[in-house]
């Protein structure tokens, strides 16, 4: 897609110049049996020079391509959704945005019209997640230069920002990777060394994962061929951050096929787990409720066939709890106990 080059094309053909931009809502989302993802059907809407209500906004979609260009031609710099909307008051009283809500959006047509996500323009949400485990990673610094860091070699982890993202896996003895929903248990398997148990690389998602952190687990998956396993609080919600590694999310349908990890499998904590392990457990709130019925209907999930029995067992126990409630058991339990009948159950690879 050359959005500039077209739009020059029809102007030196005295043609009135116009974009066509697929239609990223609900209506025009399908799902695709071969990327096991909903992504954006064929639909489009087009924005006409001619039309005194589209001029700005393609001139301000023009602007930001063009600007999104130089970035990845310097090859240094990147630059956030926010980041962006304070820029664009350079850009003068005709082009700038009034709202960041409106250069999000032309941000996410750009992204439909190219089928790639912002990332690849070098425009990048906040970084967020860490990878804890043997895996040395070769990236180019800021200023440029090319460097090799093992993520055994840091504290806490490396942080996954935009240049970790895209780096070149050099060398791992990993065998799995296992995705932690909240930092805390992060935390506590690091320092019961899962990493070692398992022969594993640990994620830290920190909640819902960013796009770079779901893109960096696709890359791992696919790349470096090692099995992914999501370990989430027992909650439809905690649930729904696993679903969206796996399979994406409606509002990212346009790039889903670029971040999702269909083979990713879901550890738990299961609502089976709650009543096997007498958790300490909350009621489900109706909100809760909703949603595992949504998800009990989700083509997505039809035929998971233990999903949709632990989705039954949510319904029927009407409770939900934390993953750190397992520590009830001790520190050490939910590497020694939990995590190998979990990964056992799932066939990981290394463990009996």
């Amino acid at each position: 897609m050359n959005i500039g080059k077209d739009v020059v094309k029809e102007i030196k053909q005295n043609k009135v110049p116009h974009m066509n931009i697929p239609i990223r809502s609900t209506s025009n989302i399908v799902y695709d049996e071969k990327n096991l993802c909903y992504i954006l059907g064929n639909r489009e809407f087009s924005r006409s020079a001619g039309n005194i209500r589209h001029i700005k906004k393609m001139t301000q979609l023009v602007k930001v391509a063009d600007f999104s260009k130089q970035l990845v031609k310097e090859g240094t710099r990147h630059v956030t959704k926010r980041e962006l909307y304070y820029i664009s008051e350079s850009w003068g009283e005709k082009l700038k945005f009034d709202e960041q809500p409106e250069s999000d959006e032309i941000v996410e047509d750009i992204e439909a019209m190219i089928s790639e996500p912002r990332e690849a323009i070098n425009i990048i949400p906040n970084p967020k997640g860490s990878i804890y485990g043997d895996i040395a990673m070769r990236f180019k610094n800021p200023k440029g230069k090319m460097m090799t860091v093992n993520c055994l070699d840091t504290a806490d982890g490396q942080q996954i920002g935009p240049r970790m993202t895209e780096a070149e896996f050099a060398k791992t003895s990993a065998n799995i990777i296992i995705a932690i929903e909240t930092t805390g248990m992060y935390n506590r398997l690091i320092e019961e060394n899962a990493h070692e148990k398992f022969n594993a690389l640990l994620i830290n998602l920190g909640g819902q994962a960013s796009r770079s952190t779901r893109r960096i687990i696709k890359r791992l998956n696919e790349e470096l061929k090692l099995p992914v396993y999501i370990f989430c609080d027992a909650d439809p919600f905690g649930l729904h951050i696993a679903t969206v590694i796996i399979s994406g999310s409606a509002k990212s349908a346009h790039v889903n096929k670029h971040l999702c990890t269909p083979r990713a499998q879901w550890i738990g904590v299961t609502a089976t787990d709650i009543i096997e392990y007498k958790l300490r457990s909350d009621k489900l709130r109706d909100l809760d409720i909703k949603r595992i019925k949504e998800l009990q209907v989700d083509p997505r999930y039809e035929k998971d066939k233990r999903l949709q029995q632990e989705l039954k067992v949510w319904l029927k126990i009407g409770r939900k709890a934390e993953q750190q409630a397992i520590l009830r058991y001790g520190f050490e339990f939910v590497v020694d106990k939990y995590l190998p009948a979990k990964l056992k159950e799932l066939k990981a690879p290394g463990i009996r």
